[in-house]
């Protein structure tokens, strides 16, 4: 199976969240049982998810951590039915035994939340050993001291992953890179960062692939008082912005109206874009 194309200039991949744990902040609770998160799994991709990232910690703030054999339990019961639908399976974990399992059993990308940093670089040699995608994001302990220049902060933190991911062997073009909007941030720190989100897709001198997860979070309550269950069309509003500066590939629980948005966003900057009109 191809795995992804990260090329901007064709389309904007959507991933459709799908969140196996009983507490995360949007849609915790509701699909914890095997048949039903492969019910929604399905829905997702009709609604034009082209990755499914399945989470089996929740990691809101406040979180609280589940061990090892806790999240790939929660994993067993669901990620053998969602991988039988051969469409790209992420696995949301930091840690490197839950990746070991997960792309063992049918994911074929890691997505993780602490950018190979939190281990010792297991991560990413579970990364090597597979010779997998990973998503690495940028996070920051508890008692970090904020930088002035946020951009520069998350700049310099990719560099430390993709020196991480050399040393221990990973195919580095295969990286994808999350800013990480929601974590470990101030509220005004998450709305920098998506203005200036444009300034993140060159580093080293080069185009990086960019992922953005900013997908009902509680930056868009700050910013126009918006609750959790009313803030897709922000959510659309801000992926659009994203598209226009770069981004890649857009995180999002609300797959269907975000897909649409993306489509028509893409046909009007890719020119070659291949469409299929209908006269009413």
């Amino acid at each position: 199976m191809q795995i992804l194309k990260l090329k901007n200039d064709e389309k904007t991949l959507i991933m459709g969240i799908l969140n196996i744990t009983p507490d995360s902040f949007s849609d915790g609770g509701k699909f914890l049982l095997p048949e039903d998160a492969k019910i929604q799994a399905e829905k997702l991709i009709a609604a034009g998810a082209d990755i499914i990232d399945i989470g089996a910690e929740s990691t809101r703030p406040g979180f609280t951590p589940v061990s090892v054999e806790e999240e790939i339990s929660r994993l067993e019961r669901i990620l053998p039915a969602v991988a039988e639908l051969k469409i790209p399976v992420s696995v949301d974990t930091y840690k490197a035994e839950v990746a070991r399992y997960a792309l063992k059993s049918g994911a074929q990308i890691i997505n993780d939340i602490q950018g190979l940093q939190f281990d010792g670089g297991n991560m990413a040699k579970v990364a090597a050993e597979f010779d997998a995608p990973v998503i690495v994001m940028h996070n920051r302990p508890k008692n970090f001291v904020p930088s002035e220049d946020i951009v520069g902060e998350i700049k310099n933190y990719f560099r430390r992953s993709i020196e991480i991911a050399e040393k221990a062997g990973c195919n580095t073009s295969k990286m994808i890179f999350d800013p990480g909007i929601g974590f470990g941030k101030t509220q005004e720190e998450n709305l920098e960062i998506l203005r200036r989100i444009g300034e993140l897709k060159i580093l080293g001198g080069e185009k990086i692939p960019l992922l953005l997860g900013a997908s009902r979070k509680s930056f868009i309550g700050y910013a126009i008082g918006l609750d959790v269950e009313n803030r897709d069309e922000a959510t659309g509003a801000i992926c659009i912005f994203g598209i226009l500066n770069g981004v890649d590939i857009v995180r999002v629980h609300n797959v269907e109206m975000i897909s649409k948005m993306c489509k028509m966003i893409d046909a009007l900057r890719i020119p070659k874009i291949d469409r299929r009109r209908q006269c009413t």
